[in-house]
Formats: structure tokens, C-alpha cells, sequence
């Protein structure tokens, strides 16, 4: 059909050719009719034809038909690209701003944006196509407008101009290059951000550069805007617009309220013009007049009244129509800006941070032009919503740039530094967002108010700036909890979950949380926003006022109440009915009657889990009407409820543990009366409806997380349940690792691991080999999470049975040992996630394995293998987590005194490995692991012979001459705690050596490092303060412990090795036995000078002292 309407319409017939074009454009872009491969390049070729050969008055049709045809299907439109966009190509000559024909430029610069256009999953516009279309772009931007083109045609073209460049960058990484100035963008985005808005005469630089401080641009004088203001009394709408009357408060006056934050009509990076905005210095940050009647008000005039269209101008038409154009133009800017803030590096971005972001005003300079300007200032809430979003856009993953603020300090006067600037920058954003949530009246840029600082408030330190920020912030968002718009109530409770969980626990949220809520009164909850003259909007509602109550139809009636006004809220929304009916997009998330809609439910639960996980000593109170809630939540039908009812489980089950051994130092087997809630906590949840979560097959997420729970146990806890709960929490969690989802098995078989470690459970031999069988069976699943999982079980089980008694090692039969450490080694070979804990598997094994099972034949292959695996790890490429659990096992190995080191084949090389890593190792942290492990044998005879006791020797002292020499500045932070255990290993060497080893040592402490070694030796003994030692206890991060060391113990030991051996030195050694001892007498001597200088200093600081008193 498509061949045959072409040969009916000739290009000839120029007529036709545009009702042609006009049909497809309509079924294209209106009818949505979908072309296929053939169709689409039939009729690209006919428009494309059609350019050339008709008439220039038919082009604009030509090109709006063509622009449908190719959006999205850039790629698809190969054969035409040459003619479209190449050298002389159509659309480049007519989008050039050379045309005069400006109709034929914002259709060409139409088409090539939609050739730019990429769909996710298919290849994107060939490169060098793609950057002149944005070459194009970027020059019909930079171009002023002609003077015989009226505003709202060049809006249009703008616009075109900023979408085409949106969709340039949509989807693929900025690339830096002399066509690509980041710099230059920036600045044209920055200009158009603020094209045709009121009050704003912008005239921006050509390029943005990126700096710490403000940038240039400047406002016009307050002179101006005080001109206006004396002009516009009494000019009705004009006067509403440009400042403010004199007289009383009318409809659509822009008011100075008399108290609280100032919002003035000039256009400022805070609240604009001549006045600023501040906080009076009062208890209360916010004295907000919202009384019925009230004469002052915060908003502007284009925020008040009870519609929140775009615009209403009486005045005429026209204007009303540009301020629209205008208002798109700036809109697309931002979404451009936003599409910037995606495809460029974040730490590109950062220098350009404060073109955009405020800082805080100078006394008498100009207010700076920021996205807050927008926020604060634009009349159309499309516009303020796209600023709001650049902004939260900019904000998301910035903590670690952010992390440079800090105001705790005095200020300085002599310099500001850049972390000074950067939280002055912090606190002037919660300042103008906050004006921006009192403003504001449209309840979806209300929304991404809400969200911004919510962004905000997940990446500030507030741990380095001064306390009082997020007093303010808590304070004004309460209310908001109980809009009118469902989306407004959910982000409301999103900001609240930042408020908790961002560096939990900071102590001014911690106040925050036991302050008393609302103060009763009779309010209705209503649909009111805080502009309007509503008083019931922001007085406590039901909802409130019913917190102290208990949940009704929960069963919770005897449960003491919580101090906690967020935790009371958060439970009322889950469970009680809402107040009255919000707006219409209540009924949409709805699916629980009188309920409040799931996604205000899901975000209430999500604050609790974060409320629990950061202030837990508060909402231990609720324990048991948290665990009842949960319970109410797991037997609803709503698969996302229960899921959010088993995550608050599993933080309660956490938080418990962490508080019980905060308040129980030494926890034993038995838990102490005061904690006897706790048992009769996991008592009520494990005989509710947790149990069919746990064997719900068909919702393997919720199954996950029962997993989860489970494993969050309190062992004390677990100990003093019930057999029958006990038998029923391992039956179902050995079930569970045959589950077909990969999730539900690697949440099972991590749970078992935790449970190994229970002092209640680690010495039954019948649930160690059950479990110890399942995690085996699961180490050979083909999800490497599932293995991973595995893996750190077995770690944990190996674990216990080098804890547990002889007894009990005899128990353990030699098959399953074996096979374990068959396995364990097997997955030593696996991805670094397994390998990391599977080496500590193997460690723990060849530690565990007594001389009775060493010397039958069964054992002796196996054997050569695990250690042939943990030398190649130490000496692989592997991560440095992985090589440091193998350095740490061969030191657990080398504790078991039954295997043949010093004699087997595998010793040299484990030693030769030991010695590699210790002085060749980037990484501190594995050095000091090998040093330590090289320090384990006890006796000489485990050193070998004389050759390799000579090269673990040379080894350790190379490495403590030369411990301050790396590449890496994070591993000074290192450097101590490895000389010491250099030191430590060397003083036990020397504490063993034999009269064959002096002349090695005799060489290395009379060569040129003599000196040296002599000084950290000096340094290491006169420091008696503990050496920290890190060691892997179990967990899955390697945890820290230190370990009290005599250190002047060793050197007297040592020194009496020396002298044992006197008697037994022949001549050829007595030179070498001399030096050593030399040397170390000549230690010994400096330590006590040291000491002796030391005690001096502090008997005349004591006397000095006397004498002032």
C-alpha cells in the first residue's frame, strides 16, 4: 500500500505531498501506528527525496512527517544518515543558524533530536552523527535571537534546541573533548534555567569553570527593585507580581510575614532581592502565622489561590501564552541539566557545585542564581519541580564528596577553607529548602521537595557540622505526614526513614525522637496544605491523639507505651483506619478498605525498620507491640506487607543482640531475669504466623526474609525456647537449603551458619554433622551468592570444632572430615567471594586434625592438597581480603603441633611463600598477617633447617627496614602495627635460634641496616602501650582484636638464650654469638636511657607544677 500511494503522489504534485506528509504524522504520532524495517525505509527515502526536489514553501511539512518516521530509529535510518546529517546533508544546513527561514530550523532541529533519541537495549547513532547533530545544537543555543523573530517562535526553537541536546546525552557517558566543552553546556544550561523569568536579568559567561567558590553572574542593582516596588503601588495584578502594597492584606498579595524566615520578591540564590532570609534566634525556628485570618503569609503571589493551574492572565492572552513558551523553554533546560547530571562522572560535577548550589550570602553582595532561585522563585510548579529534581539528582551519591564539610571548629579569620565553605554551602540548602517546603502549594512539586531533602538529609555529615539543622526539618514535616495527596504522605515518611537512619545514632535525632508528640486539641485531619487559611490541617488529628492508646485489634492492651512519638505514628498508620479520605489518588494504592493506602503502610513499616536498626534503646519499650505488629502484618494478604513485617522482625532480632551484649558484657548460657522479655518475644513470633511465611513456596522473597529473622536470634534466647521451637527453627532451615530459588537457599544455609555458633548448639554432634552435610551439598550450587554463603558457614563450623573439647573432636567421624576438607578445598579454587572464607575453612581444618587421624593414609593426599592450595592463594593475584585469610590460616595451621612442619615437603614452600608476602606485599594489612603467622611455631625444629631459618630471618628484618616504604599513603595508617609484629617475630626467632643460625643473624646486624634495625627495635620496646592485632574471628568481616605484650620480657629472654649458649659456642661462632649479644645489650641500654629521660621529664613537670601552686 505504502509503494502505491508514492507512485499516486508524485513529488510533482506538491499539494499532496503535504496532505501525505500530514497523514503520517498523524497515524505515526498520534495514532501510534507502529512501521515495520521496509515501511520505515520506503517512506524516509520518499521524505528525503521530497526535500530535495520540492519547493522550499512544502519543507516544514516534509520535516515534521520525517521527524515522526525517525524518532527513536536513528540507527534503523543508516542508508539515509549521509544525506540527512552528513557533509551538506539537509538537516545540518537547515538547522544552521545561518537560515533565515526559522521554521525550517526548529523542524530540523526537531528531527535530528529524535535521530538522537536512543532506546535502551538497541544500539544507539553512529558517533560522528551524533556529534554534529550536537554541534547544531550547541550553536542554535549560543546564537541570540534575530530581531525579526518573535519570542515565543524562538522559544520554540530553543526548545527543540535543549531536547535535542537531553536526548544527545540520554543513556551514554559524557566524553570530554573539544567539541564537548562541559564548561560551555553548563553555562548555556545555566543561562535558559532562568530564560523569561520574572524579576531575572541574566547575563552569564560563556563557560563555567569549575571552582570551589560562587562563580560571577550578577542580578541588577537593588536600586532597580526598589524602583519597581515604588512603581507597582496600587497596579493591581503588576503590583501582585513585581513586589508588594502598602496596604492590608489582599487576594494575591505577597506579604512579609513580621516573625519567622523572610521571603522577599528579588530573585537570590536564597530568598531573592534586597532582603534575605534568616531564622529568628528563638527555641522555636519556625513561627508559622497560619491562622485563619492571619494577615501574614509566605507566599508569593503566584502560589496563592485555590487553583494550581500554570498560569492565569487576565490581561491578555498573548502574554499569558509567552510567559507558558518561556516557562517550557526553562523546563527543558533543566531536564537537559538532569540528563547532564547522569552521563557526567559525579566527581566531574563537584566542581561546578557552586554555580548551582547556594552558599551563604555575603553581607551587600548579590544573591547568586541557583537551582534554589528557581525552587523559590518560578511561578510554574512544572518548573520548580525540574529544579527540585537536578538538585536531588546532584545530591544522590554525594556523601563521600560531602564528607569534606565540617563547622565544628572556631571559624578562622585569616582564610575560609574549602570545608568551611562547603558546610556554610549545606546549611544555606536546608535553609531555602525548608522556605520551599512552607511555599510551596502544589502537591507534586511539593513532593520533590520532600524528596530533595530527603536526598539532602542521607548524604550530610551532620556528625562534622554543629547540631540544629534537622531540629527545624523535624519539625515542620510533621504535619505533612497527614496531607491531602497520598505521594506527599509517602515522601513525608521517606524523609522521616532519612532522618533515622543517616549516621544513626546522632544524638540530636535522638532528642528529637523523645520529644512528646503533638499536643491534643480538637483537629480534624483534612485535605488543607499549610498555605491555606486551614488551622485543622497542622493540629494533631485522631491519629495522634490515639497513640498512647493500644493497637486496636492487635491484642496489645498490657504492653507499656513507647516515649517514642515517630514509633507510635509509624505503628497507628500500619494499623488504624484513616481519618477521613485524602485526594483521589488514595484509591489507586488502596487494597485494605479503611486502611491507609499499602505505599503510606510500606513506608511507616521501612521507618520503623530503620527506627529499630539506629535507636533501638528506644523502641525496646515496644518490643512486644512491635512483634504483634509484625505478626498482624505477616498474616495479611498483601506480599509486600509481610515482607516489610519480616524485615522489622529481623531488625528487632539485631537490635536485641547488639543491646544484650552492650548491657550484658559476659553473656553466659543463661540470660539474665531482666532480659526474660526478649525470650517471650521470640516465643510469640515463633508461633505466629512467621511459620507459614517460612513455608510459603510461592513467595520466596518473604521466605528469605523468614530466614533472615531466624537467624537474628539472641543464642541466650534460642538456648531457654522450647524443644519443640528448637527442633522446628533447624528442621526448616535444613529443609530450606534443597530449596530450587538460589535466595531462599543462601539466606538458609547462612542462617545454619550463624546457629553454629551457638553456644547451645556448637557441641551437638548431630546437628554439626546435619549441617555441616547441607552447607557441603550447597557448595556446589551454581550461584556463586549460594556459594558464597556457603562457604562463610563452613568457616563458622570449622570455627567450633577448634574450640570445642578433645571429646567432641572425637566424635566427629574421619568421612565427613574428609569430605570437608576435600570440599573446602575444591572451593578454595572458586570466584574470590568463596575463596576468601574457604580458606579459612582450611586453616581451621589442618588446626583441628589430631595426630591420630594425620598418620592414617586416608588423610595424606587430602592433607597435601589444602596446603597446596592455601600457598598458592598467599602467593595468587587474589584480592587482598582473600590473601589475608590465607596468610592467617597457614598461622593456624602452623599451631597444630601434629603436623610435620619443619619436615614435610610443603614447609619450604609455605615459609618461602610467608617471607615473599611479608616484604613484597602492597598491602599492610597481609603483611602484618604473614609476619604473624611466621611468628607461630614454637619450637626451632618447626623452622626447618639452617637455610630456611636464614630466609624467614632476612625476610622479617628486610621488612622491618624498609615498613615506611609504600606506594599507597592509606597504608601509613598500617605502618605501626606491622613493625611491631616485625619486631615481635624477629625477638621470637632470635628467643629460638641455635648456634648453626648466628652467622645469619651475626651478617644482618653487622651490615650497613645495623643502625636502623637497632632504632625500630629502640622504638618498638620503649612503646609498652598494647599492639593491635587483627584477627579473624568468625565473622564476615575480619574483626580486630589486641593482645597486652611485655615487650622488655622478650628482650630479657632472648638475651638469656644468648647466654646458654655461651657454653656451647665453639670459636667459629663465638664472633657471631658476640655481635647479637652486643647488639641487643646495646639496645637494652638505649631503652633504659629512654625510660630513665622519660621519668626525668615527668619529675620536673611535677615539680614545676609544685612550684606554681
Amino acid at each position: 500500500k505504502c509503494k502505491l500511494n508514492f507512485r499516486l503522489v508524485p513529488h510533482s504534485q506538491e499539494h499532496l505531498v503535504i496532505k501525505l506528509c500530514q497523514l503520517i504524522h498523524q497515524l505515526l504520532n498520534q495514532l501510534q501506528v507502529i512501521v515495520d524495517e521496509q515501511t520505515l525505509d520506503t517512506l524516509v527515502s520518499y521524505c528525503t527525496r521530497a526535500l530535495w526536489v520540492c519547493s522550499s514553501w512544502t519543507h516544514s511539512e516534509i520535516l515534521l512527517a520525517l521527524s515522526s518516521l525517525v524518532y527513536g530509529n536513528g540507527p534503523r535510518c543508516q542508508r539515509h544518515l549521509p544525506e540527512l546529517l552528513g557533509q551538506n546533508g539537509v538537516l545540518l544546513n537547515y538547522g544552521d543558524p545561518s537560515q533565515s527561514d526559522i521554521e525550517l530550523r526548529r523542524s530540523s532541529l526537531h528531527c535530528m533530536a529524535n535521530l538522537c533519541l536512543g532506546v535502551p537495549g538497541h544500539p544507539y547513532l553512529e558517533e560522528s552523527y551524533r556529534g554534529a547533530c550536537y554541534r547544531i545544537f550547541l550553536q542554535t543555543l549560543q546564537s541570540p535571537k534575530p530581531s525579526n523573530v518573535e519570542d515565543m517562535v524562538f522559544c520554540t526553537l530553543l526548545q527543540s534546541a535543549l531536547k535535542g541536546t537531553q536526548y544527545f546525552l540520554n543513556g551514554v557517558k559524557w566524553k570530554a573533548s573539544p567539541d564537548q566543552d562541559l564548561g560551555s553546556l553548563l553555562a548555556l544550561l545555566k543561562k535558559y534555567m532562568f530564560h523569561g523569568l520574572p524579576g531575572i536579568n541574566v547575563e552569564m559567561p560563556q563557560v563555567l569553570y569549575p571552582a570551589p567558590l560562587p562563580q560571577y553572574e550578577t542580578v541588577p542593582a537593588a536600586k532597580s527593585q526598589q524602583n519597581k516596588k515604588r512603581k507597582s503601588r496600587g497596579k493591581g495584578k503588576k503590583a501582585r507580581v513585581e513586589g508588594k502594597t502598602d496596604g492590608g492584606p489582599e487576594e494575591g498579595d505577597d506579604e512579609e510575614p513580621s516573625t519567622g524566615p523572610v521571603r522577599s520578591g528579588g530573585g537570590g540564590g536564597a530568598g531573592r532581592g534586597e532582603g534575605r532570609i534568616g531564622w529568628p534566634q528563638t527555641s522555636t525556628p519556625f513561627a508559622l502565622p497560619l491562622q485563619p485570618g492571619s494577615g501574614t503569609q509566605f507566599l508569593p503571589c503566584w502560589k496563592k489561590g485555590s487553583s494550581d493551574s500554570e498560569f492565569s492572565d487576565p490581561e491578555g492572552g498573548m502574554q499569558s501564552k509567552l510567559r507558558l513558551y518561556q516557562a517550557r523553554v526553562r523546563q527543558s533546560a533543566l531536564q537537559c541539566f538532569l540528563a547532564v547530571v547522569k552521563s557526567v562522572e559525579k566527581r566531574v560535577l563537584y566542581g561546578y557545585w557552586s554555580s548551582f548550589i547556594p552558599d551563604t550570602p555575603g553581607i551587600g553582595s548579590p544573591p547568586s542564581l541557583t537551582l534554589i532561585t528557581i525552587a523559590l522563585k518560578d511561578p510554574s510548579p512544572k518548573v520548580r519541580a525540574g529544579s527540585l529534581q537536578v538538585l536531588s539528582a546532584l545530591l544522590e551519591g554525594s556523601r563521600q564528596f560531602l564528607s569534606a564539610a565540617e563547622d565544628t571548629s572556631a571559624p578562622r579569620q585569616a582564610f575560609t577553607p574549602f570545608s568551611a565553605t562547603l558546610a556554610a554551602s549545606l546549611r544555606e540548602l536546608h535553609r531555602c529548602l525548608l522556605l520551599a517546603l512552607i511555599a510551596e502549594s502544589s502537591s507534586q512539586t511539593l513532593t520533590q521537595v520532600i524528596k530533595c531533602l530527603a536526598h539532602l538529609v542521607s548524604n550530610v555529615p551532620y556528625n562534622r557540622l554543629r547540631p540544629g539543622l534537622l531540629s527545624p526539618l523535624w519539625k515542620q514535616i510533621r504535619p505533612y505526614v497527614r496531607h491531602r495527596d497520598v505521594n506527599v504522605r509517602v515522601s513525608s515518611l521517606t524523609l522521616f526513614g532519612a532522618l533515622v537512619c543517616t549516621q544513626a545514632p546522632l544524638p540530636e535525632v535522638h532528642l528529637l525522637l523523645q520529644q512528646p508528640g503533638p499536643s491534643t486539641g480538637p483537629g480534624v485531619s483534612g485535605g488543607a496544605t499549610p498555605q491555606e487559611p486551614s488551622l485543622n490541617w497542622r493540629q494533631p488529628g485522631r491519629r495522634e491523639r490515639d497513640a498512647s492508646l493500644p493497637l486496636t485489634g492487635t491484642g496489645v492492651e498490657d504492653v507499656p507505651v513507647a516515649s517514642c512519638w515517630l514509633l507510635q505514628l509509624c505503628v497507628a498508620l500500619v494499623t488504624q483506619a484513616r481519618e477521613e479520605p485524602y485526594s483521589d489518588s488514595d484509591a489507586a494504592g488502596s487494597t485494605s478498605g479503611a486502611l491507609e493506602p499499602s505505599p503510606v503502610r510500606l513506608e511507616a513499616l521501612q521507618v520503623l525498620a530503620h527506627l529499630v536498626k539506629g535507636y533501638f534503646p528506644l523502641a525496646q519499650t515496644s518490643l512486644l507491640e512491635l512483634a504483634q505488629l509484625s505478626a498482624r502484618c505477616l498474616s495479611e494478604q498483601d506480599p509486600s506487607v509481610q515482607l516489610h513485617g519480616a524485615k522489622l522482625l529481623e531488625e528487632l532480632g539485631t537490635g536485641i543482640i547488639q543491646q544484650y551484649r552492650a548491657d550484658v558484657p559476659n553473656p553466659g548460657l543463661e540470660i539474665p531475669p531482666a532480659h526474660f522479655c526478649v525470650v517471650q518475644f521470640w516465643s510469640e513470633v515463633l508461633t505466629g504466623p512467621l511459620i507459614g511465611a517460612l513455608q510459603n513456596d510461592q513467595h520466596p522473597t518473604l521466605q528469605t526474609s523468614a530466614c533472615d529473622t531466624l537467624s537474628s536470634i539472641l543464642p541466650q534466647a534460642f538456648s531457654q525456647l522450647p524443644d519443640k521451637t528448637q527442633v522446628f527453627c533447624i528442621t526448616v532451615l535444613l529443609g530450606l537449603t534443597y530449596s530450587e530459588n538460589s535466595l531462599v537457599k543462601a539466606a538458609a544455609v547462612r542462617a545454619l551458619g550463624v546457629y553454629i555458633l551457638f553456644p547451645c548448639l556448637r557441641e551437638d554432634v548431630m546437628f554439626v554433622a546435619d549441617t555441616a552435610n547441607a552447607i557441603l551439598t550447597v557448595l556446589d550450587d551454581r550461584s556463586p551468592n549460594v556459594r558464597a554463603k556457603a562457604a562463610w558457614s563452613l568457616g563458622n563450623l570449622t570455627d567450633t570444632l577448634i574450640s570445642v573439647g578433645l571429646e567432641f573432636q572425637e566424635e566427629v567421624s574421619d568421612m565427613l572430615l574428609l569430605k570437608m576438607l576435600r570440599t573446602a578445598t575444591q572451593a578454595s579454587g572458586d570466584k574470590d567471594r568463596v575463596k576468601s572464607n574457604a580458606v579459612r575453612a582450611l586453616g581451621n581444618l589442618l588446626h583441628f586434625l589430631q595426630p591420630a587421624r594425620l598418620g592414617k593414609p586416608a588423610f595424606e593426599q587430602p592433607l597435601e592438597q589444602a596446603m597446596r592450595a592455601l600457598i598458592d592463594t598467599v602467593r595468587g593475584d587474589a584480592t587482598m581480603k582473600v590473601r589475608w585469610n590465607a596468610c592467617y590460616a597457614l598461622g593456624n595451621v602452623f599451631r597444630n603441633p601434629g603436623l610435620p612442619l619443619g619436615t614435610a615437603g610443603w614447609s619450604k614452600e609455605a615459609y618461602s611463600a610467608l617471607s615473599s608476602v611479608v616484604t613484597s606485599c602492597k598491602n599492610f594489612k597481609v603483611r602484618i598477617k604473614s609476619a604473624a603467622a611466621l611468628s607461630v611455631p614454637a619450637t626451632r625444629d618447626r623452622y626447618g633447617d639452617t637455610q630456611q631459618f636464614a630466609e624467614v630471618w632476612c625476610a622479617l628484618a628486610q621488612a622491618l627496614e624498609h615498613s615506611e616504604e609504600t606506594e599507597d599513603f592509606l597504608e601509613y595508617r598500617y605502618c605501626a602495627s606491622l613493625r611491631g609484629e616485625l619486631c615481635h617475630a624477629l625477638f621470637h626467632l632470635l628467643s629460638l635460634c641455635q648456634l648453626d643460625d648466628l652467622a645469619t643473624v651475626g651478617t644482618s646486624l653487622s651490615c650497613q641496616s645495623k643502625s636502623a634495625l637497632q632504632g625500630l627495635l629502640v622504638q618498638y620496646l620503649s612503646d609498652t602501650a598494647l599492639v593491635s592485632r587483627h584477627h579473624d574471628v568468625g565473622g564476615e568481616d575480619a574483626g580486630d582484636q589486641t593482645e597486652p605484650r611485655d615487650r622488655l620480657k622478650e628482650l630479657d629472654q632472648t638475651l638469656s638464650r644468648l647466654k646458654e649458649l655461651e657454653a656451647e659456642v665453639g670459636a667459629d661462632s663465638k664472633s657471631d654469638l658476640d655481635t647479637v649479644k652486643q647488639f641487643l645489650e646495646d639496645v637494652a641500654k638505649n631503652c633504659e636511657t629512654i625510660k630513665a629521660s622519660d621519668a626525668l621529664d615527668v619529675k620536673v613537670m611535677h615539680t614545676s607544677s609544685h612550684q606554681k601552686l
